[in-house]
């Protein structure tokens, strides 16, 4: 046998004790990862502590595995200890789990953000907890003060704790971390001042403070000290007084929201120094003076919000000038001048501009669109003159163009109606002239609306407007158009409105009008039309209000109108019309001023129809005088008899009509009213509240439908004074929008009204969040939600027409369909509800700019419903702090860059229907 060499005992002698340490550690590292170890304990601990619906920990963190391969759990390679736990939208419930917690004391990232956690933060666990550097806590439902200790954890760079119902002041301790990054109080109950300390956090590069806390007093100078924030947010948190002018030392900083507040004064010159500003929103405040000159130097610019507040003096033309510029939005405030004709030529990227309300001259810039990227342009309510540009008019990426209510003049030129991605067009109140060119085969099948009333607009209507297929309102009032109406009209499928009145159309209503089956609103009063009512306007089976008056109609009233259901209002006056008015269905909740002016009409509440031939042949032999009395005296009793009769008829009705129930249908139902009536019952009750009782309601064709049973409305059987609640119904029921409940119909007698809804399955989202049987949301689908309910309160407050004013929107008030759509409901009938002081509104749907809202119409009251709004849906709701940074990895970047910013402007368009600095 061969004998070892020397090296190679020696060799043998050292890889021994090698061999016997790699054993010995592998022996010790499962030891450390078994299911025996404290951390595995404390894991189960926790586990076990909270209430876990969907039953996740439960699978998967079980004892028969290591614990460092358990989902949600990190462990350091070395040690096998457990320094990351990420438990984040599980939809957890119960307090935090101290016990267990304070039983993993290496632990450097705790993300316990968007669950239901309760009760207040467990503060005794922050002497265990020192390696801690993040610390997310966001979007549960946590309570009581904020922790005063935790800077104690001085190694924490992230702290996230917004979106909870915190309240009291914000710690000055929460000045003293060396090395934090990322603070987020925002979304939560925080009042008193902002601690001055906070300017001490010189590591800070994100501070939020926003949204519905309300702090007193303003910024604190001190934060000036913050040289490395890039974004900081105090948006909506009742800060009053002026910029410090120490803001302008945050050189760094790319993101300002100061919007919805109560800041004062000029605007900050100093603000110019801050270069690296991307976006800049200091709307909703109270800022008064010029845009400063400074801002010329802010060319990283991208959003620039300065709406609703007190500015003054000209547009400055360096705005044109910021090549970066995507987002203006100037509406509101008190600039004189023109609009800088250079922009949009340096800033390329252009997106959207809106400069209405306010006290503009001059024309329109012409190279607005010259980077082919504008989609959005509005200047209503100023002073503007001159034409449309034809840059403007051809630009393809346009999607809303509403310049009404100014003095422009000139054609509107053809190619604007052809432009592929444009949705409105608002032309209204101006004097715009010549004809209305719209080409066969050439316009957008995309435009929406096209509202061009009162101007002076010549010629016919076009055959070519037979083209607009999604047209959905189509005004063309006060204008001189003549001509026939052409028969294409009837191609208009998606027609909901149409209001041809005040012009100068002559010939014959053209039947094909009846096959614009979602028309409810038709006006085709003050023209020349003639010839017959055409009999197809029955087919138009949603119509509410129907005005054919002053023209020259001629021949009976179809009677089949009178069987139109869904007809609120109708006006033949003064036309040519015969005949006798049908005293059945609808016409019988008519009066005699819908048919005035027609002598040859008869019937009714009109003059009795004469007959057709009266017998002489007996009354040869009498005298003239015995004639004459014989006359005298038939003519008396006639008047006995008819009199008698009509009282009798009066009483009869007027008994009738206190126990009749009429039922106005807003599209076609196949139901009746009896069936709406028998969902009245104790056992079909859904909700109860101040605003009535809610029950659910199978119908015979298997439709299921919501009935809301209002409380009365005005005095006591007095359904002729109802303070406008009729008419404003009518106006309810005709609006249809994806994120909207919609009204179905509406059934009444004297005494009782019934609102009949679509059904939605999952209830309001009050009942999700916060009811017996809420469960919780996922960010993901909460973020949906608010983007959801904002769409539709910005369609009724700045895309309907007349604007529709909420009044009452609440977490209660956003229903949720079987896929957590939101649709937002009871929308305009607050005042009704809460009994009328006198009537002096009798409409919701407020007078004035299309799409805006009088200043004058506002009130405190009001106002602070807007505030409850989004203090309801964005806080308890979604929790919502910073829409610039709360987003999880998950959510994608394109949700981020369009849904964001969707949400974040169309929450400014709902403030924007209400003074809100009132409540400020």
């Amino acid at each position: 046998m061969a004998m070892a060499s020397p090296s190679t005992a020696a060799a043998s002698t050292l890889l021994l004790p090698v061999l016997l340490l790699i054993a010995t550690s592998t022996h010790c590292a499962a030891a450390v990862d078994s299911p025996s170890s404290p951390y595995a304990a404390a894991l189960l601990n926790l586990s076990a502590a909270l209430a876990d619906p969907s039953g996740y920990l439960a699978t998967h963190w079980t004892p028969d595995t290591a614990f460092c391969s358990w989902p949600r759990v990190s462990c350091d390679a070395a040690d096998r200890r457990v320094i990351s736990l990420d438990l984040s939208g599980l939809n957890l419930s119960g307090p935090v789990p101290a016990a267990a917690l304070s039983s993993l004391p290496h632990l450097q990232t705790l993300n316990l953000s968007n669950n239901i956690l309760n009760s207040t933060f467990p503060e005794e666990i922050i002497a265990s907890l020192r390696s801690l550097r993040v610390l997310d806590l966001y979007n549960n439902n946590l309570t009581g003060p904020l922790p005063a200790a935790l800077p104690n954890l001085t190694d924490l760079v992230h702290v996230h704790l917004g979106g909870n119902f915190f309240s009291g002041s914000i710690p000055s301790s929460y000045g003293q971390w060396s090395r934090i990054r990322y603070l987020a109080l925002s979304g939560n109950e925080l009042t008193g001042e902002i601690p001055p300390e906070l300017g001490n956090l010189t590591t800070l590069r994100e501070l939020y403070l926003g949204y519905f806390n309300s702090f007193t007093g303003g910024i604190p100078p001190e934060l000036g000290r913050l040289r490395a924030l890039v974004r900081l947010d105090m948006a909506n948190c009742g800060i009053s007084g002026e910029i410090p002018l120490e803001v302008a030392n945050l050189t760094s900083l790319d993101t300002l929201f100061l919007q919805i507040n109560a800041l004062s004064g000029r605007l900050p010159t100093e603000i110019g120094a801050m270069e690296a500003l991307k976006s800049l929103d200091l709307s909703n405040n109270l800022f008064v003076g010029s845009i400063p000159a400074s801002f010329a130097s802010l060319k990283n610019l991208t959003l620039l919000n300065l709406f609703r507040n007190r500015l003054a003096g000209e547009i400055p033309e360096f705005l044109g000038d910021l090549p970066n510029l995507e987002v203006l939005q100037l509406w509101e405030n008190n600039f004189t001048g023109g609009i800088p004709p250079n922009l949009g030529v340096a800033a390329t990227g252009l997106k959207i501009v809106d400069v209405s309300t306010n006290r503009l001259t001059g024309v329109l810039p012409s190279e607005l669109c010259a980077g082919e990227r504008l989609e959005t342009f509005i200047a209503l309510g100023n002073s503007l003159f001159g034409g449309i540009p034809d840059g403007l008019a051809g630009c393809p990426s346009l999607t809303r163009i509403r310049l009404g209510e100014n003095y422009l003049n000139g054609t509107i030129p053809a190619k604007l109606f052809t432009l592929p991605n444009l949705t409105q067009i608002e032309l209204h109140d101006n004097l715009l002239s010549g004809e209305l060119r719209l080409e066969a085969g050439k316009v957008s099948p995309s435009i929406g609306e096209l509202s061009l009333y009162n101007n002076r607009l010549s010629g016919q209507v076009p055959t070519g407007i037979g083209g607009l297929v999604g047209l959905q309102k189509l005004l063309l009032a006060g204008n001189r158009l003549s001509g026939e109406l052409p028969p294409e009209i009837g191609k208009l499928q998606q027609l909901s409105k149409a209001d041809l009145s005040g012009n100068l159309i002559s010939g014959e209503v053209p039947p094909s009008i009846g096959k614009c089956r979602l028309l409810t609103f038709l006006d085709l009063s003050g023209n020349k039309l003639s010839g017959r009512i055409p009999p197809e306007l029955t087919g138009l089976r949603i119509l509410n209000y129907l005005n054919v008056s002053h023209n020259a109609l001629e021949g009976e009233i179809p009677p089949a109108i009178a069987g139109m259901q869904s007809l609120t209002a109708v006006d033949f006056s003064y036309n040519n019309l015969s005949g006798e008015v049908p005293a059945t269905g609808q016409f019988a909740y008519f009066n005699a001023t819908s048919f005035a002016g027609n002598a040859e009409l008869c019937g009714a509440f009109l003059s009795p129809c004469r007959p057709h031939g009266v017998a002489t042949s007996g009354l040869g032999s009498l005298s003239s005088t015995s004639k004459l009395l014989l006359v005298l005296g038939l003519l008396a009793l006639s008047i006995v008899f008819a009199a008698a009769a009509v009282l009798k008829a009066r009483s009869l009705k007027r008994s009738a009509e206190a126990r009749a129930w009429r039922l106005t249908a807003f599209q076609r139902l196949d139901f009746a009213v009896d069936d709406v009536l028998d969902c009245l019952k104790e056992e079909n009750v859904i909700g109860k509240g101040g605003s009535g009782i809610v029950y659910k309601g199978a119908m015979p064709g298997g439709a299921v439908v919501a009935v809301k049973r209002l409380p009365a409305i005005g005095r006591a059987g007095a359904a002729h004074d109802d303070y406008g609640f009729s008419a404003e119904i009518q106006t309810l029921g005709r609006i249809r929008h994806r994120h909207i409940v919609r009204l179905l119909g509406f059934a009444a007698n004297r005494e009782t009204n019934l609102l009949v809804y679509e059904y939605m399955p999952n209830g309001s989202l009050g009942e999700v969040l916060h009811g017996k049987k809420g469960g919780h949301l996922q960010w993901a689908t909460r973020f949906k939600i608010a983007v959801e309910a904002a769409k539709g309160l910005c369609y009724l407050h700045h895309d309907c027409s007349p604007p529709i004013l909420h009044r009452d929107v609440k977490s209660n008030n956003i229903l949720l369909d079987a896929d957590f759509e939101a649709h937002v409901a009871d929308f305009g009938l607050a005042k009704f509800l809460r009994g009328n002081a006198g009537g002096s509104e009798c409409m919701s749907a407020i007078a004035g700019s299309y799409g805006y809202i009088a200043p004058g119409t506002s009130s405190s009251q009001t106002a602070s419903l807007y505030f409850y709004f989004l203090a309801s849906l964005l806080v308890y709701s979604a929790h919502c702090t910073d829409f610039s940074m709360l987003l999880p990895s998950k959510l994608t970047a394109e949700i981020l860059q369009s849904e964001r910013f969707y949400l974040l402007q169309n929450a400014t368009c709902i403030i924007q229907t209400q003074a809100f600095l009132s409540v400020m």
